[in-house]
């Protein structure tokens, strides 16, 4: 079989050069890496972060790759799922949402990694980053698996495998080859996101990373796959009960037309504006607006959220939603972190320790918060990603604001200088202002630099 979607991808991977991304494509990669920075070291002491960390640690390479915010080169393998945890924990990184939602900006840390072990420049790196980005969110685009208690993270191994493939500058071969072996173990259960989370929902995908960097050593080093890995008798179509054929047709060569041309799939994922899963974002956005109307909460006598099917299945309908035990519950809870946006004026890290989320007054207030389904919601999503926040006060008064593209969505992006004032506020309780301005400066010239040596060791935490 010649046109298998696993020779679509290599083809593709291997044919992309960073002269065939326009400037919008390479400056929207620097403003992820920066992003995704800023997120890794704001959740580098969370404990599941230090687990990793530690576990990492245990590993010594001489050619390895930095364990982000330390000194310590690990397998490149290890340092992706290490730095991977670190950029997902806080649920703070971008999102891109389609028939499957995603956090694409988490193939970055296997990118980072790769690059730092091979000495690539800052160019291969941008174009690695890119086709991932590329290549994660045109299998969302194809086929929704989370219904099929799939977890989204399963697409993640054959972006991040395709990625460092390209980083090592495979063959056409040897990456259909890494293709096949990160396929033929890579599905991911979507338990990780239902019922009571764990520490695993925040690092599922650090895991998906570290077997994709995996694959593609092994087929560097010669191992070769099962195939057809998509389309076979026992492959990943039948397996998880999907049709990926419409890939085949996107993934061609030259490349596919688009307004910024190939690999611009980055162009349409959003940057959160607030450390919460992105489904809620337009709700805080309201709660905020309506909280600005409120002057005395006891007035308050419901709250009602109207929301699209994805985010009602995804983070509204589960009772645990209601009663949040543990901090990953609390940031995949649509009552608590509108009703918290309500009551504090604010969403930030605060608002998902322990003692804020876990307060019985907290409780209490969330018995007053329901969450409505509205098909009109639903009929736009995913192209909008709105919510109706309706606040009942006493004397029958009720407060509503609707919004459909929250700060930080593709149609309303946040400026350069709004993706730094996050970033500095994630690393500034660890880096001083000096050493986080710096780390900037290297992101924005990050097409110039040789190496991303220099990166690394500007981002350990001393």
């Amino acid at each position: 079989m010649t046109k298998t979607l696993a020779h679509q991808l290599a083809h593709y991977a291997c044919s992309l050069q960073f002269e065939d991304l326009s400037k919008e494509v390479v400056h929207e990669v620097k403003r992820r890496v920066i992003d995704s920075i800023g997120c890794a070291l704001g959740a580098w002491n969370e404990e599941p972060c230090v687990i990793a960390r530690n576990v990492a640690s245990e590993f010594s390479a001489k050619n390895g790759a930095t364990i982000i915010g330390t000194n310590h080169k690990a397998p490149p393998d290890w340092a992706a799922f290490a730095t991977g945890c670190c950029i997902r924990y806080f649920d703070y990184n971008d999102t891109y949402l389609s028939k499957e939602p995603a956090h694409p900006s988490d193939n970055i840390a296997a990118a980072l990694a790769m690059a730092e072990n091979l000495g690539a420049n800052g160019r291969q790196l941008i174009t690695a980053v890119a086709l991932a980005y590329e290549v994660q969110c045109r299998f969302c685009d194809v086929a929704s698996i989370r219904a099929r208690g799939w977890d989204h993270v399963t697409y993640g191994a054959f972006s991040t495998a395709l990625a460092c493939a390209k980083l090592m500058k495979l063959d056409l071969e040897k990456t259909r080859h890494a293709v096949n072996i990160a396929g033929v173990a890579c599905a991911a259960m979507r338990q990780a996101r239902v019922g009571e989370l764990s520490h695993w929902k925040g690092v599922a995908f650090a895991n998906a990373a570290r077997h994709g960097v995996y694959s593609a050593l092994l087929a560097c080093a010669g191992m070769t796959g099962p195939a057809p890995i998509f389309e076979g008798q026992m492959g990943f179509e039948k397996q998880l009960g999907v049709s990926l054929g419409k890939i085949g047709e996107k993934f061609s060569v030259p490349f596919p037309k688009m307004d910024h041309g190939p690999a611009s799939m980055i162009l349409n994922t959003s940057i959160k504006y607030w450390p919460a899963e992105y489904h809620s974002q337009s709700a805080i956005e309201a709660a905020l607006l309506l909280r600005k109307e409120i002057t005395d909460l006891a007035q308050v006598r419901a709250l009602t959220i109207e929301s699209h099917d994805a985010s009602v299945d995804i983070i509204g309908s589960e009772p645990e939603k209601w009663k949040p035990e543990t901090r990953e519950t609390a940031d995949h809870s649509l009552p608590y972190i509108t009703a918290i946006a309500l009551i504090d004026g604010e969403v930030t890290s605060k608002q998902f320790e322990r003692e804020r989320f876990a307060d019985p007054k907290v409780w209490k207030f969330l018995e007053k918060v329901k969450v409505e389904r509205n098909a009109e919601l639903s009929a736009i999503y995913p192209g909008a990603v709105a919510n109706i926040v309706h606040v009942d006060l006493s004397g029958g008064i009720r407060l509503t604001k609707r919004v459909d593209y929250p700060l930080g969505h593709a149609k309303n992006p946040l400026k350069d200088s709004e993706v730094e004032v996050k970033f500095n506020a994630l690393v500034r309780p660890k880096l001083s202002e000096e050493r986080a301005k710096k780390i900037v400066d290297l992101v924005w010239k990050l097409d110039e630099v040789k190496n991303v040596n220099g990166l690394m060791r500007a981002v350990e935490v001393q």
